[in-house]
C-alpha cells in the first residue's frame, strides 16, 4: 500500500498534484494503524516511565497521520467536492475513535500520571513542564478517569459530534453555492461600481447566462449590499444570506445546531463540568463563563449608548436622503457607506485603485521585513492544490530557511467563505533538526477581471494583514514540540498576532510603502491617509455591539443547559434582544450558518476576538510610543510572543513583552468609546 499511495511515502512538501481523492481514506486508515503501533510501543515499554520515553514519545507519535489529515482537512475547506466530503464523513468517526482510544487508554494514562507525579523532581525546563501539564490534562479533562461505561458514552458522543460538525459545514457551503440572483436589466445595477458589474457579468457568462449574476460569496454579496441602490434586491439578497441552512429542507441546520449544542453539554456533564463553556474556558485566559459574560456585558455597557446614537444618526440620514422610515438590516451597509462618504468624502471606490492585491502582498511582506527581517521570494518549484495558489520561500537576514508560505486569495465553488490561516507542517525540533513550518492563508477577495487587476477594499486589506499576522505566528515559531508551536496557544490569545498587525494598515509610514495607484504608480495621497485614520472609528459603537452579540449567541448555546431549547430561532431572538438595533427578520437565523462555533474551533470562544482586541490595542500603543517600526519592540514581540507559541501561560508571555498586564482602556481609547 505505502509504495503506491503517495500520501504514505515520505515527502517534505504536500504533493497536491499527485494525490488522488481515492488515496485519502486508505492512507489515513493505514496512518492510524502506524500511530496505534507507536502508542503500543510506549505502553509496552518495560522501562520505568520517563519524560522522554512516555511524554515526548507520545508528542511525536502519529506524525504521518498529522501530515496526511492536515492536507486532507485543509483541502476539504479550500478545494472540496462531493467525493472529498464523502471521505470526510467516513473518516471523521474513525479519527474521533482513535483520539478517544489514546485518551481512554488506561495503561498509557498510568504512565503519564507516573511522570506527572514526579514532575518537580525531574529537572524539566519550562517548555517540558508545559508539555507534561498539557498531556496530563488532555487525559484527565477528556475522560481518562471515567468508569468504562461512561467512557463508551463519551466515544459515542464524540463520533456523533464529528459527523454533525462536518454536515453543518457542508450544508452552509451547499446553500451558499446554490443561490444566485440573476439580473438582466442594467437599471437594477444602479450605484454598483463598474468593476463589480464586470465581475457579475463574468459570473453570469461562466454559468451560461445573460446579464449579471450576484452570489452569496463575500466579494459578490458585500459590495452589492454596500452599493446597490435597488432596495428590493438588497432585501432579497440579505434574506437569502441570512436564511442559509434555515429552510426546513435537506440542507437545514436547525436540528444540527440543537444536536451539537446538546451533545456538547452532555459531554461536559459526563466529564464533571457544568456546561461546555466551563469545560472549554478552563484552558483559556478568561477561565470561566462568568468572566466572559462579565467582560462582554461591561463592553456592551460602554458601547450600547454609542451604538444607539449612531443608529439614530444613520436612520435620520436615510430618512432625509431617501425617505426611509424604518431602517432594516439590508439598509445598514448601503446607508453607512453613503453617510461615510458624506462625512469623510471617502469610499472604497476612491481607495481601491491604491490597493492592488499584488501591491498589498508586497506591502505586508515589507512590513514583516522591517519588523522581523524576513524576506519572501515567490517560487514555482512547490506543488499547489489550485492554480490560484501562490507559494513563497521565507528566509531571514542570514538567508536561513524560515518557512514555506502558501497564499490562496480568490473564491471558488469548492472553497468555504471567509478567511483563515492554516498549517500544513508544524515547526518543531527533533534529533537536533529545527523543522521549519509550512503555513497557508486562505481568503476570498475579488478576482482580477479582463479590464483590471484584483483591487482590494480597505476592509480586505485589513483582512489580509490579519491573516498574515496569524501566518507570522506560525512562521516565526521556534519551539521544541509541535503541539506548543506557533498558534497552538490558548484560543483567546491566538488572535493577538493577527489583530495587532491590522494596526499598521492605518499608519502613514506603512501605507506609503505599498499603497500606490495601480495605473499611475502615485502613492496614496496624505488626505486619504488622514481620512482612513479619521474614519477608523466610524460607527464603531454599532460594530462593537454586533460583535458582542455574536459572542453572546455563542455563550447562549454553550454556557447553559440547552436540553429544553427546541426552537433555534426563538432562542436566538431572545439572546439578541439586549444588543438589538435593527428589527428582527423572522425568516433569517444566524445560528444555522454560524460556522465559527458549530463547525470551526470557536465554540465558547467567539468572545476571544474582543478579548484579543484589548491585548492588541495595548500592544500597539507600545509600538506607537516607540515608533511603529521600532526594532527593539518588534524583537520583544517576536522573542516573547511570536516565537514562543504555547510554551508558557500567555499572560506571562505578554507581561514579558509589555512589562505589565494589558490595560483595557487602550481598546476603549482606540475605539473612541471612553467618555469624553
Amino acid at each position: 500500500m505505502s509504495n503506491s499511495n503517495i500520501l504514505l511515502q515520505d515527502f517534505e512538501y504536500a504533493p497536491f498534484s499527485k494525490i488522488k481523492t481515492e488515496d485519502y481514506k486508505p492512507a489515513i486508515l493505514e496512518a492510524v494503524e502506524l500511530a496505534r503501533q507507536e502508542i503500543d510501543d510506549i505502553v509496552t515499554n518495560s522501562a520505568e516511565p520517563t519524560f522522554k520515553n512516555t511524554v515526548e514519545a507520545l508528542e511525536f507519535s502519529g506524525e504521518k497521520l498529522d501530515r496526511i489529515t492536515s492536507i486532507f482537512f485543509n483541502i476539504n475547506s479550500a478545494e472540496t467536492n462531493k467525493e472529498i466530503q464523502q471521505v470526510a464523513q467516513e473518516i471523521s468517526p474513525v479519527l474521533s475513535e482513535f483520539k478517544n482510544d489514546i485518551i481512554l487508554n488506561k495503561a498509557l494514562f498510568e504512565k503519564i500520571k507516573t511522570v506527572y507525579q514526579q514532575k518537580d523532581d525531574l529537572g524539566l525546563n519550562t517548555e517540558q513542564l508545559m508539555l507534561l501539564d498539557k498531556k496530563y490534562k488532555a487525559f484527565t479533562r477528556n475522560g481518562a478517569n471515567l468508569p468504562k461505561e461512561k467512557q463508551e458514552e463519551l466515544r459515542e458522543i464524540d463520533k456523533k459530534l464529528a459527523s454533525l460538525k462536518l454536515k453543518f459545514g457542508e450544508n452552509v457551503l451547499a446553500e451558499t453555492n446554490r443561490y444566485e440572483l440573476p439580473i438582466t436589466e442594467e437599471s437594477k445595477l444602479e450605484g454598483l461600481p463598474e468593476w463589480f458589474k464586470d465581475e457579475a457579468a463574468s459570473v453570469a457568462k461562466s454559468k451560461g447566462k445573460d446579464g449579471w449574476v450576484i452570489t452569496l460569496d463575500y466579494p459578490s454579496y458585500i459590495p452589492f449590499m454596500k452599493y446597490a441602490k435597488n432596495r428590493d434586491l438588497r432585501k432579497e439578497l440579505a434574506l437569502a444570506f441570512g436564511s442559509r441552512a434555515f429552510h426546513n429542507d435537506e440542507l437545514d441546520n436547525q436540528e444540527n445546531v440543537l444536536q451539537i449544542a446538546k451533545l456538547r453539554y452532555q459531554r461536559a456533564q459526563l466529564l464533571g463540568f457544568k456546561t461546555h463553556a466551563d469545560f472549554v474556558l478552563q484552558e483559556r485566559m478568561a477561565e470561566t463563563p462568568e468572566k466572559v459574560n462579565s467582560f462582554l456585558n461591561e463592553l456592551l455597557e460602554k458601547a450600547k449608548p454609542a451604538a444607539e446614537r449612531e443608529f439614530r444618526e444613520l436612520e435620520n440620514f436615510a430618512k432625509d436622503l431617501e425617505g426611509i422610515d424604518q431602517l432594516q438590516k439590508w439598509d445598514s451597509a448601503y446607508y453607512s457607506e453613503k453617510l461615510k462618504q458624506k462625512l469623510f468624502n471617502l469610499d472604497d471606490e476612491k481607495l481601491k485603485p491604491y490597493f492592488k492585491l499584488e501591491n498589498v502582498i508586497n506591502g505586508v511582506f515589507t512590513v514583516a521585513n522591517k519588523l522581523y527581517s524576513l524576506k519572501f521570494q515567490e517560487i514555482d518549484t512547490v506543488d499547489k492544490y489550485h492554480e490560484d495558489v501562490k507559494t513563497y520561500e521565507v528566509t531571514n537576514e542570514n538567508g536561513e530557511d524560515i518557512a514555506l508560505f502558501y497564499a490562496d486569495f480568490h473564491p471558488r465553488s469548492g472553497k468555504r467563505d471567509g478567511a483563515w490561516m492554516t498549517i500544513y507542517k508544524n515547526q518543531y525540533i527533533k534529533n537536533g533538526q529545527n523543522e521549519r513550518p509550512h503555513v497557508s492563508i486562505v481568503c476570498n477577495f475579488t478576482k482580477p477581471s479582463e479590464k483590471e487587476p484584483s483591487l482590494l477594499t480597505f476592509n480586505e486589506v485589513t483582512t489580509l494583514f490579519h491573516e498574515f499576522g496569524h501566518a507570522l505566528h506560525g512562521m516565526l515559531a521556534n519551539t521544541t514540540y509541535p503541539s506548543l508551536s506557533g498558534p497552538n496557544v490558548y484560543w483567546d490569545f491566538v488572535e493577538l498576532p493577527s489583530q495587532v498587525l491590522e494596526n499598521w494598515c492605518y499608519e502613514k509610514e506603512a501605507l506609503q510603502l505599498f499603497a500606490r495607484h495601480y495605473k499611475t504608480g502615485e502613492t496614496i495621497p496624505q488626505e486619504y491617509i488622514d481620512k482612513i485614520k479619521e474614519s477608523a472609528n466610524f460607527l464603531e459603537g454599532m460594530a462593537t455591539v454586533r460583535q458582542l452579540s455574536f459572542g453572546m449567541l455563542d455563550l447562549s448555546w454553550h454556557g447553559i443547559d440547552p436540553t429544553n431549547v427546541n426552537n433555534v430561532k426563538a432562542h436566538e431572538k431572545e439572546v439578541f434582544e439586549p444588543t438589538k438595533l435593527f428589527p428582527d427578520v423572522e425568516s433569517n437565523c444566524m445560528s444555522t450558518a454560524f460556522s465559527h462555533i458549530f463547525q470551526g474551533g470557536y465554540s465558547a470562544g467567539y468572545y476571544s476576538y474582543k478579548w484579543a482586541e484589548v491585548l492588541d490595542a495595548d500592544a500597539f500603543e507600545y509600538f506607537t510610543e516607540n515608533g511603529i517600526f521600532s526594532k527593539n519592540i518588534a524583537d520583544k514581540f517576536r522573542d516573547n510572543i511570536l516565537s514562543r507559541g504555547g510554551t508558557e501561560h500567555p499572560m506571562e508571555l505578554y507581561k514579558r513583552f509589555r512589562g505589565k498586564e494589558p490595560n483595557p482602556e487602550a481598546l476603549l481609547r482606540r475605539a473612541g468609546l471612553l467618555a469624553k
